[in-house]
């Protein structure tokens, strides 16, 4: 009988394609606090610098052209297997969507960076399109006519689907989280240091409802008293190991 397996990724699942922490002790805000700002929505809102700089920083970053890793893979295996019930992910690095695992599936508890919206109109626009234009537009607005206005251009401002300090979590991520996690036969936390809420919540609702939770992280959690299965060795290795192992288990 296959098992249902929840799963809790944060940033400790990209370190090994090149995308540093942001809170480690080599991380991007432990090493340049300021760039803190590029995710201050408020900041983000009231300046045209501000904006500028935020686009050109994620343009930049490695976030935005990294590519999966065998962890990352490791995932879509599982879920191939028909084991995976959710891939809840703090990271906003779109690398689990890249690998192929479906939209279903994942909930992108910090937002995403493979997609933006017009803060006006709502209208969606894919980030790569806006990443093109950069040279040419690099405070992005939105060209959208609007037929309630004589189709003039909305001109609304352009943010990508990120989640800003200043802003909420996306409608019901918080929600399906908990939901499916409760309902599922264990939880992995993948690379978390569980130091974020509401997302580091989930282990304690996992523990409380009696979800058997394994913890894949280099370092220590706050949270490691409530695993049955701690695993501190380097995520590309382990994580494939432990989907092939409990692939095997299933098929036995």
């Amino acid at each position: 009988m296959n098992a249902s397996i929840a799963v809790l990724t944060g940033a400790g699942i990209s370190t090994s394609v090149g995308i540093p922490d942001f809170r480690g002790p080599e991380g991007v805000w432990t090493q340049h606090p300021d760039q803190i700002e590029v995710y201050d929505f408020n900041a983000f809102l009231n300046s045209k610098d501000a904006r500028e700089y935020s686009w050109k920083w994620q343009k930049e970053s490695p976030v935005w052209n990294a590519q999966p890793g065998a962890a990352h893979q490791a995932l879509v295996k599982l879920e191939r297997a028909g084991l995976l019930s959710l891939l809840a992910t703090q990271n906003f690095d779109a690398l689990h969507e890249k690998a192929g695992n479906s939209s279903d599936i994942i909930v992108n508890l910090h937002g995403s960076i493979g997609g933006s919206h017009c803060l006006t109109c709502g209208a969606l626009y894919q980030t790569s399109s806006i990443m093109e234009r950069l040279s040419v537009e690099s405070d992005p607005h939105c060209h959208r006519q609007l037929p309630y206005q004589g189709n003039m251009p909305c001109q609304g401002i352009i943010k990508t689907d990120v989640v800003y300090f200043g802003e909420a979590l996306p409608d019901g991520a918080m929600e399906k989280s908990l939901r499916l996690v409760t309902q599922a036969d264990q939880l992995w936390v993948i690379g978390s240091t569980l130091e974020v809420f509401p997302a580091a919540s989930i282990v304690p609702a996992a523990a409380q409802a009696g979800v058997p939770i394994t913890i894949m992280n280099l370092g220590h959690t706050q949270y490691d008293y409530l695993a049955q299965n701690l695993i501190h060795e380097p995520i590309q290795d382990a994580l494939p190991q432990l989907v092939d192992k409990t692939i095997a288990d299933t098929r036995r």
